[in-house]
């Protein structure tokens, strides 16, 4: 029997080392201690009934609970010692809950068996604590960590929380950033651990020097230049910084081969890299040793394997010849461009004609001299046919929003620029974030030849509001402004639907309120991207209502006001030809005009009405990247015409013989020194008052009262010239979107516009006008005049009072987003840009503009839309001035992306 024992307790830590090491790779590296309690003699390797076990120990798990985990059932056969006792100590074991596991035996009654299970529970975390860092950046880590409050608490978390927050620096570029992590119980609770994490995140390292040897052909200059992450140290430098990050490096010597590559250089290599820190340990110096090797050209190129398209056409897209220098890069991005999805590559092209399964390789075959032969090997494998599309994620849209998108129908044959064009698609909606949109690929079939695609979807606010208040023109501006993007108004009588109203059929309704004490506008409107359900043709419509009254010197006379009421609808078909990126939109509008004693300058006319019938037809291309807030590619082109009805060519009036007000006019003031006579009953001209030069024989004052006559006849006469407006209204615009290298992105932008007339004696039209210069918001108008952001200059400053008939405009940007998530788009731009207004085309000219440059930031959350500021200084001087504008400051509130 003494040798039974022993053995069993041979057996037993035998079993305990096999834990201790199942454990350790699990990263419980808690050690397990065997307890000494009385030994119950058994006979070793018999079968017994398991008749009970009893758990022992500090835990806050029900027993049984535990028992059932480690897979133990009473009544059960067991051998003691054997393999049910050690598979549960393995089940418990990877449950990762417990530092220590053991079995006992407790009494033996006949064939029956009593087990003792032994567990020490993990402790688990009370509160985690961070020094060393702002507690915005302590919130991040606890978020990406998950160190929250009933983690358990274990070596594997405290080695994995330590490595996390080390290399997260690191790839900022503190390479010396030190963490440490230690527990303390807490004895305010039961089995608790509070977590205090130390960072030391020390210095960014450095590049002092990057030193190159073995290069001959290429300088070191451009050596440096071909490294685009790693530079030296230059105070002169803004945009790069000269710190040393791993992965970076990395990738800049294979940026550096790549430029031999693309010059010819096939067999060029590093043969060695070194980064040594120097003496203060904040610095580094990197030496690289290269081989560059014989420069080799392109030799014959034949390709193997392909029956679907001609080698004639593979070459077309190949672009290289027999004799061009070698460039291994431009070959590899032919075959296939993985830095542009939709690329003009020949996997696309076989991709985008339904072979999935494609494969196609380049091949050296041949080597002579300095000359390199090519096969392309192509395997085109069968034709594949998209199968089932399903989309998730989508908790608020309505699924045939998004499904009349897609361009990947099943059945359709497989298209690769279809699938990127569906991704556009989605995107462009603005429901869902556009850099979260993942097509993901299931179910491919090469024998059946077909594939599923799963478009998985992470929803994002789509309804904004607008809510500020201003000082402006004289008084306080308050604006209330609701858009619902994502509606449905075919719920609208619905109640269960209101949440808070009903959504999900991407429709758009818009209400705007503005008012100060001297205007109220309101204005609503209503957008279906898809009438009828069937076809993308857009229906618009919308109604607006605005009340001005006169603002003058001694306060806001509601006696003398105007009114415009406004009504307009719309529809826009996309187009199939050329493309379907053209968009083809016509709409008719109507404005009336009601001025009621409304002389403040602003028109000819102080009473009468106006009235504004326009058709207005567009053509319209748009293909700009995924993100409509931050594309990082296409452009966007429109060009539009707006026209009413030629009335002088039917309604008999010669616009040329009527009266002009007299050319002899001049406003009097106090200090003019004019001499002026009292009138009869002795009074004197007022300051304002229109006078005249003194005439031979004539009295002053006789001539002010003729020009009030003149000026009411004049009146009279403009509120007949322009009782039904007429003109045409021609409008160019052209937005490009380049990405430079990584996510910087270079936008150029150019517009024009021009207001006609049809009858030259009748003149151009009061409203509808350009007015150029400032932050491009229209504030209140709504006189049909446009108001066009240029900034670095005073809000309509480069447009006289009346505004302009002609402008151009010329922007360039360069954009980088400092984060695009669904939360908050953020990014910041730097822009140079110029534009002018002209008061006629005899005028016109394209190269007279007021120069600007400056830099800003734009900020878009989808419950406030696009928030911004920008700071320009304008290099020319306003009409009248002598100095440069300088420096202005605007504020982008609402504005297009």
């Amino acid at each position: 029997m003494e040798k039974q024992v022993n053995k069993l307790n041979n057996f037993l830590v035998y079993k305990r080392i096999q834990l201790l090491i199942a454990l350790l790779s699990f990263g419980y590296i808690a050690p397990i201690i065997a307890q000494e309690q009385d030994r119950v003699p058994f006979d070793q390797g018999t079968k017994y009934i398991l008749a009970d076990v009893n758990v022992i120990g500090k835990i806050s798990y029900n027993d049984q609970t535990v028992v059932t985990f480690a897979g133990l059932e009473k009544g059960q056969d067991i051998t003691v010692p054997g393999e049910e006792i050690s598979n549960a100590i393995k089940k418990l074991g990877k449950l990762g809950l417990f530092s220590e596991i053991d079995f006992y035996v407790n009494k033996i009654q006949g064939d029956s068996i009593y087990l003792d299970l032994n567990i020490t529970e993990l402790p688990k975390l009370s509160e985690v604590k961070f020094a060393g860092i702002k507690k915005k950046k302590s919130e991040e880590f606890i978020k990406e960590n998950g160190l929250t409050k009933g983690k358990i608490v274990n070596e594997n978390l405290i080695t994995t929380t330590k490595n996390y927050i080390e290399n997260k620096y690191r790839k900022d570029g503190f390479y010396n950033s030190k963490v440490t992590i230690r527990t303390q119980p807490d004895t305010t609770s039961g089995n608790e651990v509070r977590m205090y994490v130390n960072v030391f995140k020390g210095s960014k390292i450095k590049v002092r020097n990057i030193d190159f040897s073995g290069n001959e052909k290429f300088s070191d200059r451009k050596l440096h230049k071909a490294m685009k992450n790693t530079k030296e140290i230059n105070p002169i430098r803004i945009f790069k910084a000269s710190k040393y990050i791993k992965d970076k490096y990395k990738e800049d010597l294979t940026k550096i081969i790549d430029k031999y590559k693309e010059n010819g250089y096939r067999d060029a290599r590093i043969i060695s890299d070194t980064v040594a820190f120097n003496e203060d340990k904040k610095k580094i110096d990197i030496k690289i040793n290269l081989e560059e090797g014989r420069k080799y050209y392109f030799g014959n190129i034949k390709f193997l394997g392909n029956t679907v398209y001609p080698d004639n056409g593979l070459r077309n897209i190949l672009g290289i010849k027999k004799g061009d220098v070698y460039n291994g890069v431009l070959l590899e991005k032919r075959i296939a461009d993985k830095t542009k999805p939709d690329g003009e590559d020949i996997t696309n092209l076989y991709q985008n004609s339904g072979y999935l399964f494609s494969n196609i390789n380049a091949v050296e075959v041949k080597t002579y001299n300095d000359t390199i032969d090519f096969e392309i090997r192509i395997v085109e494998g069968p034709l594949a046919y998209f199968n089932k599309i399903t989309v998730i994620g989508n908790d608020k849209t309505n699924d045939n929003v998004i499904y009349r998108e897609l361009r990947t129908k099943p059945g359709q044959k497989y298209s690769k620029e279809e699938l990127v064009r569906t991704i556009r698609e989605i995107g462009q909606l603005g429901y869902f974030d556009p850099e979260a949109i993942e097509p993901i690929f299931k179910n491919v079939d090469a024998g059946a030849g077909t594939v599923d695609i799963e478009y998985k979807l992470v929803e994002k606010g789509s309804s904004q509001i607008e809510l500020q208040g201003g000082y402006g023109g004289g008084g306080f501006i308050g604006t209330l402004g609701l858009s619902f993007n994502n509606f449905s108004a075919r719920n609208i009588f619905k109640k269960e639907a209101y949440r808070p109203l009903p959504m999900g059929d991407g429709q758009k309704v818009s209400l705007r309120l503005q008012g100060s004490s001297y205007f109220q506008t309101y204005s609503l409107s209503f957008v279906e991207p898809w009438f009828g359900g069937k076809k993308p043709i857009q229906f618009s419509s919308s109604l607006a209502y605005s009340k001005q009254f006169a603002n003058t010197s001694s306060g806001v006379v509601r006696s003398r006001y105007f009114n415009i009421i406004s009504a307009s609808v719309g529809i826009a078909k996309r187009l199939t030809v050329p493309d379907d990126f053209f968009v083809l939109s016509q709409a008719a509008s109507f404005q009336y005009y009601d001025l009621n004693n409304y002389n403040i300058g602003l028109f000819t006319f102080g009473d009468g009405s106006s009235r504004n019938l326009a058709y207005t037809i567009g053509l319209s291309r748009n293909n700009k990247g995924v993100n409509p807030i931050f594309p990082m590619y296409g452009s966007e082109f429109s060009i539009s015409g707006k026209f009413t009805f030629p009335y002088s060519l039917f309604n008999g009036v010669d616009y040329g013989n009527l009266s002009n007000l007299p050319e002899y006019k001049l406003r009097y003031t106090a200090n003019s020194g004019i001499s002026t006579q009292p009138t009869a009953n002795g009074q004197y001209p007022q300051e304002g008052d229109y006078i005249a030069q003194t005439f031979p024989g004539s009295s002053v004052y006789q001539v002010v009262n003729d020009y009030r006559d003149a000026a009411v006849d004049q009146g009279k006469v403009d509120q007949k010239r322009f009782n039904w407006l007429e003109y045409y209204k021609i409008k160019f615009k052209a937005d490009w979107f380049t990405k430079i290298y990584g996510k910087l992105v270079f936008r150029t932008l150019s517009e024009f516009g021009y207001l006609g007339a049809y009858n030259n004696k009748r003149g151009i039209v009061p409203f509808e006008r350009f007015f150029v210069g400032g932050d491009g918001l229209a504030n209140f108008a709504q006189d049909g005049r446009e108001v066009i952001q240029l900034r670095g200059y005073p809000n309509n400053s480069l447009s006289t009072d009346e505004g302009g008939p002609i402008y151009n405009k010329f922007s360039m940007e360069l954009r980088y987003p400092i984060t695009l998530k669904a939360a908050a788009s953020i990014y910041v731009l730097g822009f140079i840009e110029g534009g002018n207004a002209y008061e006629s085309f005899n005028k016109y000219n394209p190269f007279q503009l007021k120069r600007s440059a400056g830099a800003g930031l734009r900020i878009f959350m989808p419950a406030f839309g696009l928030l911004g500021i920008d700071f320009g200084y304008g290099f020319d001087p306003l009409t009248g001035a002598t100095k440069a504008n300088g420096l202005e400051t605007h504020f982008i509130i609402g504005q297009q992306f």
